[in-house]
C-alpha cells in the first residue's frame, strides 16, 4: 500500500559525493518517520540517518558531519547527501518509513536497495 523507491546509488571513489533519492507513494495519511538504513555483506543491517514528522533528525555516529539527509514534501521525497565517502560506507543502502494508510494502519516500509560501492 506504501511504496519506496530508491535510487542514486553507485561507484565512487573514496573521498567522494553522492546523493541517495526515495520517493515514497500509495495511499499514504501520513509519515512518522522516514530515513536510510544499510547493510553490507556479513553485516547487520544499521540506521544510518532517519527524519522525522517533527523534524528532528538522527544520524549514525559513523556518518555525522559527512552525511546529510532532507526531504522535498512536495514530491514526498527524501534524500541522503553523502560526502567524504569511505571505503567502510560501502553497503547496499534501503529506505525506511514508518507510515499510517488512509485505512488508519501504520506499518514500516522498506524499498528494495541501491547499493553504494567506495573505491580507492
Amino acid at each position: 500500500q506504501v511504496q519506496l523507491v530508491e535510487s542514486g546509488g553507485g561507484l565512487v571513489q573514496a573521498g567522494g559525493s553522492l546523493r541517495l533519492s526515495c520517493a515514497a507513494s500509495g495511499r499514504i495519511f501520513g509519515i512518522d518517520a522516514i530515513g536510510w538504513y544499510r547493510q553490507a555483506p556479513g553485516k547487520q543491517r544499521e540506521l544510518v540517518a532517519t527524519f522525522s514528522s517533527g523534524g528532528s533528525t538522527n544520524y549514525a555516529d559513523s556518518v555525522k558531519g559527512r552525511f546529510t539527509i532532507s526531504s522535498d514534501n512536495a514530491k514526498n521525497t527524501v534524500y541522503l547527501q553523502m560526502n567524504s565517502l569511505k571505503y567502510e560506507d560501502t553497503a547496499t543502502y534501503y529506505c525506511y518509513a514508518r507510515a499510517t494508510t488512509w485505512s488508519r494502519a501504520t506499518n514500516d516500509y522498506w524499498g528494495q536497495g541501491t547499493p553504494v560501492t567506495v573505491s580507492s
